[in-house]
């Protein structure tokens, strides 16, 4: 029979679309942000428990939607607050990181906002297993318009295809580099890019997309948390209100306090 006493490894990830089979088990501590898509891919790996990055909280609260979905299978679950710690970087959110928000599951172990990221993760492993199926997620990935240039809207950055080069690609996701990895800006050269600002958060790691896409002639701009739920696609898009811009947007034109929508119609006439 296993061995069901011993405690669950805590693994870091800067990334919950990275995730692997040594991943199952573990009490993940993930840089991505704490919404929906997050959270589905952490219960399908299997993983014992997590904390993620809240994301400024922001529109509808989604950048801590990841808590009640993972409650609803029993994980035990906690966000680290934005301002603490950079997005993308589970390392820094070990360092640095402090407790903002719990679900219930959590709280039973005695998690609560305020800790230590690393008081949160031993205690986390005293938490009971998941025992719920994971609800189901629907990968949202759609083309609004397929005319040259494309619109591809997707919740997760990390649905891109080979197919999308040249294409104004809105996301869901945070406007962080993952890991501080300039190559994860964007895995191809889209038009331009739009993203989530996550708050900004510690170190203006919620924009650090931008410079990188300058690098690669890219135009890119991230809404702010507040207007649009990160994590949907569709949000960033028919919500969205830029936030910041990159250089290369800047001298097309684009200025912070423009709509999402305003920005792809934009790109779509130069």
């Amino acid at each position: 029979m296993p061995d069901t006493s011993r405690k669950p490894a805590v693994i870091l990830s800067d990334s919950a679309t990275k995730l692997v089979d040594a991943h199952r088990g573990s009490v993940l501590l993930c840089g991505s942000h704490g919404g929906i898509y997050p959270a589905f891919l952490v219960a399908r790996h299997g993983c014992h428990a997590v904390v993620l990055n809240d994301a400024g909280v922001g529109k509808d609260n989604a950048g801590i939607a990841s808590l009640a979905y993972c409650q609803a299978i029993g994980m035990a679950a906690a966000a680290v607050s934005y301002a603490s710690a950079r997005i993308g970087d589970a390392h820094d959110m070990l360092e640095r990181g402090l407790i903002s928000h719990v679900n219930a599951a959590a709280e039973a172990v005695g998690c609560a906002p305020g800790q230590d990221v690393g008081t949160a993760l031993q205690l986390l492993s005293e938490a009971p297993r998941p025992s719920g199926t994971p609800p189901v997620y629907e990968e949202s990935r759609e083309i609004i318009d397929g005319t040259d240039p494309a619109i591809v809207c997707m919740d997760s950055a990390s649905l891109v295809r080979p197919g999308d080069e040249g294409a104004i690609i809105v996301t869901g996701s945070h406007g962080g580099l993952v890991g501080g990895v300039p190559a994860m800006a964007l895995q191809v050269d889209g038009r331009a890019a739009l993203f989530n600002d996550a708050g900004g958060g510690r170190d203006d790691a919620g924009l650090t997309r931008l410079p990188a896409l300058d690098k690669r002639g890219i135009a890119a701009a991230t809404v702010h948390a507040a207007s649009a739920r990160i994590g949907d696609g569709r949000s960033t898009y028919e919500d969205g209100v830029l936030s910041h811009v990159n250089e290369t947007a800047a001298g097309l034109g684009v200025k912070p306090g423009m709509t999402a929508r305003t920005f792809v119609a934009r790109l779509r006439t130069i």
